[in-house]
């Protein structure tokens, strides 16, 4: 990732909070705090780079901060919605985006209770299998917006089952971090 030194330190910045308040709050498991860079902040600045340019990224399930923050701090003229109900999480996030200065604004509310709100880009990393994301992310979408998922081993099996109820084009990108990880590039969603 070639960045500024200005970005690499604001990312450092954001890791540094993200150990300190993970001290009291589960923003990241315990047993990956070793591996924060290549885990959390390397996974989540891939899809920064594979996503097209974005006026609104909105971002479903923000919790410790990824991709959310981290989209905001490599994107800084991207406005990003992060969308988190729990409250000790939405309190973080919005103390990275006070610190930070981030151009990206905190929603405090259930996924399913957030009035719709047109992204150019909907993602959501660790929140929910295809059939059961596809239906709240399409609602933040609008007609050539693209749905940014990080998956795991079973893509393959989510995609499938996804497309008993919809149509859709789909795009697998190899992650550049999990070797068994992928990312899935969506658009143009169609109830079947």
């Amino acid at each position: 990732m070639s960045v500024s030194r200005e970005t690499i330190d604001r990312l450092k910045e954001f890791s540094n909070l993200v150990c300190r308040w993970n001290e009291h709050i589960n923003l990241v498991a315990p047993s990956t705090l070793g591996l924060l860079e290549q885990r959390h902040v390397e996974d989540s600045a891939q899809l920064s780079e594979l996503a097209p340019p974005a006026h609104t990224w909105i971002d479903l399930g923000s919790g410790g901060g990824f991709p959310g923050i981290v989209i905001s701090i490599l994107r800084p003229t991207t406005r990003v919605l992060l969308v988190e109900s729990d409250r000790r999480k939405s309190v973080f996030l919005r103390t990275a985006v006070r610190n930070l200065q981030l151009n990206a604004e905190v929603i405090d509310q259930r996924i399913e209770n957030v009035s719709p709100r047109g992204g150019d880009i909907v993602s959501a990393r660790a929140l929910a299998p295809l059939r059961k994301l596809i239906p709240l992310a399409i609602r933040h979408g609008v007609s050539d917006t693209t749905y940014v998922f990080p998956k795991g081993i079973s893509y393959q099996q989510e995609i499938a089952e996804a497309k008993t109820s919809w149509e859709f084009d789909v795009d697998v990108r190899p992650s550049k971090v999990n070797k068994e990880g992928v990312i899935l590039l969506m658009r143009n969603f169609k109830r079947v």
